[in-house]
Formats: structure tokens, sequence, C-alpha cells
């Protein structure tokens, strides 16, 4: 695929977006990519990780608020990524 290639709008929903991060993630990973469409490709995934972390951050912002007690800040707790995880070492 030769030229610029399309940086997906911020109108798409955040699955369509995490996807196609996913899809340029592989395509650089495979090292297969000549260098003018590695970097094109690159741009394109900071593009993308860019909206897809303000979306991340709206939504947490909206939680806190509505989990935030009138007059007291929210409470923040870690998030544990790796909840999937610890079912499949108990086996």
């Amino acid at each position: 695929m030769a030229g610029k290639m399309k940086v997906k709008r911020s109108d798409e929903s955040f699955e369509a977006r995490m996807a196609r991060l996913e899809e340029l993630v592989d395509k650089l990973e495979s090292g297969e990519l000549p260098l003018e469409e590695a970097v094109a490709t690159f741009e394109e995934g900071v593009t993308l990780s860019k909206q897809l972390q303000e979306v991340l951050d709206a939504a947490e912002r909206k939680i806190e608020v509505l989990l935030a007690k009138e007059g007291e800040a929210p409470v923040r707790k870690p998030f544990e990524a790796d909840l999937g995880e610890s079912d499949e070492e108990e086996r």
C-alpha cells in the first residue's frame, strides 16, 4: 500500500479503533513493511493511541463523578488488569 495511510476518524467506536490499532501493531511487528509504509503505519498508530487515551480519560472522569459522594473526593482504587488470569492460575 503506497502513499499516506488513512487515519481512523474519532467518530468510530472505541472498539473499532482499538482493533485497528492492534492491526497496525501486528503489521509493524512483522518487520515486513517498507520503511515509508512503516513510518506511516506508526504515525497512524500514534494518532489512534492518543484518541483512545482521550476516550479512556473521559470515561474515568465520568466514573469518578458518578461514584463521588456529595462534597467528597472520589476514591481511587488500582485497576487489576489481570482479572481473567487469576482464574486460570487457580486451576
